[in-house]
């Protein structure tokens, strides 16, 4: 009864729990500074944990698209069961929060369960809402960018008490968006569990051409995004110190920033219907591209103004992300379309991992300077864009 009623909606279902179960990603992130102070975490080593994370996503996709779990295993089950490994992997990290070894373990782990989040919550939309997946698809990558904001806003609202509440809280988010997919299940509109097949199937997507070049878009992509929010908090409170501003509004303002990214997917989905999901990727992709280009520049422009980027930045910087995924699912093989996505999820966040470490070794000595080394991945993403123009691929 209750999963009929879940099913009237199921992509606002798939949505908000992508939402919650990706509140884990970020979760200590949103905590940096008071974790900082509590167990002398520096810089560098947050950046550590980050890239676990990272390295936690790219070996649990690989995972289960080598073993075949993404397209053998319902995904609505193996969704429920990362969100609840994880949800408890993430408070486990309270535990072992003053052993850096240790809390690089807890975060790959943590990563290791989101892939199976992620890449299944894609294939959940694709399920249930196929007809419009380039504007489905922006709610989903919209909610995952509200979840890496959300620890922020967690922060934000617990700032007078100790930092592990966030986490605790983000844990529970987590153990509810397992209990809300486990209940919708999976849609009518893709195949069954697949039988057999070989190990790496997924890899077969690249044989063809249109496929390799939004993978290779979307790789460009992840270079950028990924590492841009994680200077978040370095260049919000950049400009919150220029102004004088209470520390107190750095949660705040690093979530909004962040959080900015769900209506640039939305609105990149809607406008999507009309203008194809390839012209929406290649518009977001240049201005977040200009960005990283002219930002170090403006670095004694008004607080104000730099402020101002920040938030135009986080608005473009993930519009492109659903619209990749939208082509990349429109030319894989439908047999194999789990595999494919987490194959094409694993290398693209592969690439996030070099990016974050760059960052955030050298924003010590190069502060602003730093974010041109995320120049490469818009440039990549274009020159991809621009062979799939040559192949007319237009109207997807």
């Amino acid at each position: 009864m209750f999963r009929e009623k879940l099913a009237r909606h199921p992509l606002a279902v798939i949505v908000i729990a992508q939402l919650f179960g990706t509140s884990l990603w970020f979760s200590v992130n949103g905590v940096g500074h008071a974790l900082g102070e509590a167990v002398n975490l520096s810089d560098a080593g947050l950046g550590l944990l980050t890239m676990a994370v990272q390295a936690g996503f790219i070996t649990g996709t690989l995972l289960i698209a080598t073993t075949g779990l993404a397209d053998r295993v319902r995904a609505s089950r193996l969704f429920a069961m990362a969100a609840v490994a994880g949800a408890l992997i993430n408070a486990g990290f309270i535990m072992v929060a003053g052993d850096l070894q240790a809390g690089v373990i807890a975060r790959f782990l943590t990563g290791l369960c989101l892939a199976g989040i992620y890449p299944l919550g894609m294939k959940l939309v694709v399920s249930w809402t196929p007809r419009y997946a380039g504007a489905a698809l922006g709610w989903l990558v919209g909610m995952l960018t509200l979840g890496t904001a959300l620890p922020h806003l967690l922060r934000g609202a617990t700032f007078e008490l100790p930092w592990q509440w966030p986490l605790l809280l983000a844990s529970g988010l987590a153990l509810v968006a397992a209990w809300l997919i486990l209940t919708l299940g999976d849609g009518p509109e893709l195949p069954g569990p697949a039988r057999g097949g070989r190990p790496w199937a997924g890899l077969a997507a690249f044989r063809r051409n249109n496929f390799r070049a939004s993978a290779f878009g979307y790789f460009g992509h992840c270079w950028e995004l990924y590492a841009f929010w994680t200077l978040t908090p370095f260049l919000v409170a950049r400009e919150i110190q220029r102004l004088g501003l209470d520390p107190a509004w750095l949660p705040w303002l690093a979530f909004l920033v962040i959080g900015l990214g769900l209506p640039g997917c939305v609105w990149g989905g809607r406008i999507s219907r009309w203008l194809s999901s390839f012209n929406v990727a290649r518009i977001t992709l240049a201005i977040s591209g200009t960005l990283c280009l002219l930002y170090p520049l403006l670095g004694a422009a008004p607080p104000w103004l730099l402020l101002g980027l920040l938030a135009l930045w986080g608005l473009t910087v993930i519009a492109d992300s659903p619209q990749f995924s939208a082509l990349a699912s429109a030319t894989a093989p439908r047999e194999r379309l789990g595999a494919a996505l987490a194959i094409m999820n694993a290398i693209g966040f592969a690439m996030t991992i070099p990016a974050i470490a760059l960052t955030t070794h050298f924003w010590a000595t190069q502060e602003l300077h730093v974010i041109w080394w995320l120049l490469p991945g818009p440039i990549l993403g274009l020159i991809a864009l621009h062979r799939m123009q040559r192949q007319a691929l237009k109207e997807i």
